[in-house]
């Protein structure tokens, strides 16, 4: 087996033992988790799409178009002119790539890092390790409060929890 492919279904693996295994034991559910997998799904499965719809047929009507393809042969077995074409429909037209390995590596190392980074997060918030805590200001020497874009988010937040208070009391 090849490196990069033990290094490419080492994402999937991580993922999987993180929503299914560590999250859950730590907070009881792995629905928050499998929202963001999906990313990484979504150019895994863009690979496949663009590799099915370039494919040379080196096979007859009758076999699958994968017969044509022998393992550790030298020549490509798909047209990069092709998925070039169909990447540019796929996303936009400048979005595609004319080299074959730039756009191998966009969709390879695409989706295993942001896989990776996401298996990361959730078990991150699995362990309520969250580093960023934006409700606490920002104070000068003197104790008064610098306000950034956190404090505003803040303020914000708690008046839609202010104003969903007082429609479920109006309500009851």
């Amino acid at each position: 087996m090849r490196p990069w492919i033990v290094v490419a279904y080492s994402a999937p693996v991580a993922v999987a033992i993180a929503v299914f295994l560590i999250y859950p034991i730590s907070q009881g559910s792995f629905s928050d988790g499998v929202a963001g997998v999906f990313d990484g799904f979504l150019f895994s499965v863009m690979h496949g799409s663009l590799v099915t719809s370039s494919l040379i047929r080196e096979s007859t009507k009758n076999e699958s178009a994968n017969e044509g393809y022998k393992f550790s042969q030298e020549g490509e077995t798909y047209n990069i002119v092709a998925s070039h074409g169909y990447f540019g429909q796929l996303i936009f037209q400048y979005a595609s790539f004319n080299n074959s390995r730039s756009l191998h590596l966009f969709l390879a190392a695409w989706p295993v890092v942001g896989i990776w980074v996401t298996a990361l997060g959730i078990n991150t918030m699995a362990f309520n390790l969250n580093g960023f805590d934006f409700n606490q200001s920002v104070l000068d020497s003197q104790g008064r409060v610098i306000n950034t874009w956190a404090d505003i988010i803040n303020r914000a937040n708690l008046g839609m929890k202010v104003i969903v208070i007082t429609q479920t009391k109006k309500i009851v």
